[in-house]
């Protein structure tokens, strides 16, 4: 990933006067500065004018696209943001890249197909984890193919590291060299996962790259399609840092170079991410900290990153893929985005995986019906009238806090939450587990079901009226569970119960028909640090002075 840091305004001018202390600027290197910020104010103006995407999570559910993909890098182009995974199939099916495209991080467009092996007339096997980046009016992709091992370019087999190149983000993209750029092992490093990475000091273009647990760093020259040379005469160094296995990713913050990597193993569910700082873009690398690893409760494998900071502003996501908790194939891979936050001393905060979803994107990917008719209509998970229905998210809570708004549309019957639920199969009250409802007449419900059949537990009572949304919760603390209706400080329902002690969370009806928005579930009495009651960054009004100076000086 490309990242721009802020700089001040009197080091900016200092900088285009050739000022600035041990730095010989020529003409060349301040219009560099100029178009690089230029660049990100143009791109933090479009992504202005849409508002500023300042969540705690993916809003509108994780995954945030469908389909099974890993991998993923970010860029930001044209004031759109952009997502580059791995097609996530087995290995001889892992022929081609997808891309998706966001204004706003919620609502994502699909580019099929922008560089497949045809394309590449040296790629024989998979190709995966694209890397984007734009110099020079071109669009760039790094990528892995052919997975070689280490002897085997000796033996004449050709595989590493590749390089297309293209007009547009969507491509289509072309092979750029018709070999691979790095096709051979150097400091134990197998040629995959790179990342490519703009530094703004110099305009310097650095490739990150490495398995088989060892990493490496090379110059790319200003063509973009060649490896450069260090001062020292060398073209790669190591740079491997404790329990690194692969997946690097660059970016800086306030002159801090980050660099993250993925530990454990791809298939396994400890599959995670750490990372290390240093005041060079050579490193060392020294690990700080595991930032993002599997929740027993959301997600298992969670990994090999990218990163979007939000122009002009200090909002960043991590980008990462994961496996779904029930799925045991290695490749059912999906995306999802977390907020990550930087701590007061620049150290990053742990990341947790937020299970929300406001159905903004009109979509509900990670849900699995049970009965009933389900679709999201205006931003709303709507069910028509049946029997007995539930949507369910592939969760694994046992004490928790769990939102959503329910209105009733139509029937006699109730709808609400259902929790720590398994054995969950069509019918109605085919689960067990426990519900939570509302119904037209007032009553709000609370009781477990047990392969068909039904046993309340408590009732109360509230005002309830078609068609109209209420906020409703459910709090489950060991045995103890209470249900709020509207006001979030009174149950209206309190009971004690110990059938059932974790399992999923989902919606449902039970002769009625109804509508759910504003999803969220989360552990009981735990704020996680990607919480979005945190204070939020303001813009910066740096990218305002630059503006000024920059289009100004044109």
């Amino acid at each position: 990933m490309a990242s721009f840091s802020p700089i001040s305004f009197t080091a900016f001018v200092r900088l285009l006067a050739g000022f600035r202390l041990n730095a010989h600027i020529k003409p060349t290197s301040i219009h560099l500065l100029m178009c690089l910020a230029m660049f990100k104010v143009a791109s933090a103006s479009v992504i202005a004018n849409r508002g500023i995407p300042d969540y705690s999570t993916a809003e509108a559910g994780n995954p945030f696209v469908q389909g099974w993909y890993a991998d993923p890098d970010t860029e930001i182009y044209d004031g759109l943001y952009w997502v580059y995974p791995t097609s996530s199939l087995p290995y001889d099916n892992q022929t081609y890249f997808d891309a998706f495209s966001s204004p706003d991080l919620v609502t994502w467009t699909k580019y099929p197909n922008i560089l497949t092996t045809a394309n590449v007339t040296w790629a024989t096997r998979a190709v995966w984890a694209p890397a984007p980046i734009s110099k020079n009016g071109k669009y760039y992709l790094y990528f892995g193919a052919n997975d070689i091992q280490e002897g085997e370019p000796e033996q004449g087999k050709i595989g590493g590291i590749g390089v297309a190149v293209a007009d547009k983000p969507e491509g289509p993209y072309v092979d750029a060299i018709g070999k691979p750029l790095i096709g051979e092992y150097h400091n134990g490093a197998q040629p995959i996962d790179q990342d490519v990475f703009i530094d703004d000091v110099d305009g310097q273009a650095y490739i990150y790259y490495g398995g088989h647990s060892h990493a490496n760093v090379a110059k790319i020259n200003e063509d973009m399609i060649s490896i450069g040379t260090f001062d020292d005469g060398t073209q790669y160094k190591e740079i491997t840092p404790e329990n690194y296995v692969e997946g690097p990713q660059m970016i800086k913050r306030n002159g801090t170079y980050y660099l993250q990597w993925s530990e454990g193993d791809w298939t396994g569910p400890d599959y995670s991410v750490s990372y290390a700082m240093s005041d060079s873009p050579l490193g060392p690398f020294k690990k700080v900290a595991k930032i993002l690893e599997q929740d027993s409760t959301v997600a298992k494998g969670s990994g090999h990153n990218g990163v979007f900071q939000v122009p002009g502003t200090d909002i960043w996501y991590i980008v990462y893929h994961r496996r779904p908790l029930s799925e045991t194939d290695g490749n059912h891979r999906v995306l999802a985005y977390d907020r990550m936050y930087f701590n007061d001393n620049g150290t990053i905060a742990p990341v947790k995986m937020l299970v929300k979803d406001n159905f903004a994107n009109g979509e509900m990917f990670d849900w699995k019906t049970y009965n009933g008719t389900w679709s999201v209509v205006d931003q709303r998970l709507s069910v028509a009238s049946t029997p007995g229905a539930r949507a369910m998210l592939d969760t694994a809570f046992e004490d928790m806090v769990f939102d959503a708004t329910v209105a009733i549309t139509d029937g006699s019957g109730d709808a609400g939450l259902v929790f720590r639920v398994s054995e969950s199969s069509d019918g109605a009250d085919k689960f067990q587990g426990y519900y939570a409802g509302i119904s037209q007449n007032g009553t709000v419900s609370l009781g477990k079901a047990s392969d068909g059949n039904w046993e309340t537990l408590s009732e109360g009572s509230a005002q309830v009226s078609y068609a109209t949304e209420y906020q409703f919760r459910v709090t489950a603390n060991g045995s103890d569970f209470s249900v709020f209706v509207g006001d979030m400080k009174s149950a209206k329902v309190n009971a004690t119960d110990d059938s059932f002690t974790s399992g999923s969370t989902g919606v449902g009806v039970r002769s009625a028909s109804a509508k759910f928005g504003y999803v969220s579930v989360s552990e009981f009495g735990v704020e996680p640090t990607n919480a979005s009651s945190r204070p939020q960054p303001k813009r910066s009004f740096y990218y305002s002075i630059l503006g000024s100076v920059a289009f100004g000086l044109l």
